[in-house]
C-alpha cells in the first residue's frame, strides 16, 4: 500500500465512511490574508468549528485580531497563534491577549515557540509564554500546544524526543496546576503507523494531553513539497520527494483518504486508540479542504457513530 494516495478521481464513498467519527470536531485553519479572499465561511464549515489562526511572522496584530473577530462574529470558536519567538516582551504578549478578547472575545489560543530560528525578545518557548501567568490571568480556558509525530531537530539536535517530551511533560503538569484545558495539535504528516506509535509512545510515557492529528488537505505535490520543506516535516518529505521522480504524479492531486482510512481501522482494532481528534492544514487551499472533510465526515448509511 503506498503511502500517499494520488488520484485522479475521488475515492469510492464507502472507504470515506470509514472514517466519519475521526472527522467529526475536526478543526481546520487559515491565515487572515487567506480568509481574506474567503466570501462567507458559514458555507464552508460547520457552525462551531475550531478555526485556528496562523500567525506568520510579521503579520500584523490587527489583521490578526480582525480575522478572529471576523469568524467569533460567524460563530466559530476561534483559536489564533500565539508564536513566541515572534513576541518582543511581556507587555507585547499582554496587549495581544487584551486585544483578542476585547475585540473578539477570545479566551483560546495555541501556544508555540514559533517558526523563526532565533527570538526576537524574551520568549523563545511555549513554555516561556505559559509561565508569565498571562493566559492563566486573562481566563484563558483552552490551551492548545505543538506536537511533533516526526520529531523535531530544533528542540532535539540529536534526533531524540528527550526535549519534546519533558516539555510535554512540563505542559500537562501546568494544565494541572492551572485547570486549563490543554490538547496536542501536531504538525500534518502522511502516515498513519509512525503518527500513532508517536502517540502510543505519549501514552506509555504517563502524558495523557488528548492528541488532534494534521492531516494535510486536498492538494498538488508540487504544494507538499514546498509545505513540508518549509515546515520541517522530514521523513514524510522523503516520501514525496520520491514521488517527485515520478513526473506522472506531479499533476495528479493528494488526497489525505488513505491515511484516513488507516487510522479508522486502527481505531476499529484498538480500545486504546490515542488520537481524539483531527486538525486539517488546508495546503491546497481551505474551499477543497472543507469540501473534502464535509464529504466524509457524513457517516455511512446505517452506520452508527461511536
Amino acid at each position: 500500500m503506498s503511502i500517499l494516495s494520488f488520484r485522479r478521481s475521488r475515492p469510492a464513498v464507502p472507504a470515506a465512511h470509514a472514517g466519519a467519527d475521526l472527522l467529526a470536531g475536526h478543526s481546520i485553519e487559515v491565515m487572515p490574508r487567506t480568509a481574506a479572499r474567503v466570501e462567507d465561511f458559514t458555507a464552508l464549515l460547520a457552525p462551531g468549528t475550531r478555526v485556528y489562526i496562523a500567525h506568520i511572522d510579521g503579520t500584523p496584530i490587527e489583521e490578526m485580531v480582525a480575522t478572529a473577530a471576523r469568524l467569533a462574529r460567524d460563530g466559530f470558536r476561534v483559536m489564533p497563534h500565539f508564536p513566541a519567538r515572534s513576541i518582543p516582551d511581556r507587555a507585547t504578549l499582554a496587549d495581544w491577549i487584551a486585544r483578542y478578547q476585547g475585540e473578539a472575545g477570545v479566551t483560546q489560543g495555541l501556544i508555540l515557540a514559533g517558526g523563526i530560528a532565533q527570538p526576537s525578545g524574551a520568549f523563545a518557548t511555549s513554555m516561556d509564554l505559559l509561565g508569565t501567568g498571562l493566559f492563566d490571568a486573562a481566563g484563558f480556558t483552552d490551551l492548545h500546544v505543538a506536537g511533533h509525530p516526526e520529531g523535531n531537530r530544533d528542540i532535539d539536535p540529536d534526533g531524540s524526543d528527550r526535549n519534546v517530551s519533558d516539555a510535554l511533560r512540563w505542559k500537562q503538569d501546568y494544565a494541572r496546576r492551572t485547570d486549563a484545558r490543554m490538547a496536542i495539535v501536531t504538525q500534518f504528516c502522511f502516515e498513519a503507523g509512525p503518527a500513532l506509535a508517536w502517540a502510543r509512545g505519549l501514552r506509555a510515557a504517563g502524558i495523557d494531553l488528548p492528541i488532534r492529528l494534521g492531516l494535510a488537505g486536498p492538494a498538488k505535490l508540487q504544494t507538499l513539497l514546498k509545505f513540508a520543506i518549509a515546515c520541517g516535516v522530514g521523513p514524510s518529505l522523503k516520501v514525496l520527494q520520491k514521488r517527485a521522480l515520478d513526473v506522472t504524479k506531479l499533476v495528479l492531486p493528494y488526497t489525505p483518504d488513505e491515511m484516513l482510512a488507516d487510522l479508522a481501522r486502527a481505531r476499529a482494532a484498538d480500545p486504546a486508540f490515542p488520537i481524539d481528534g483531527l486538525h486539517i492544514f488546508p495546503l491546497g487551499g481551505i474551499a477543497a479542504a472543507a469540501d473534502w472533510a464535509r464529504e466524509r465526515a457524513t457517516p455511512e448509511p446505517g452506520r452508527a457513530s461511536r
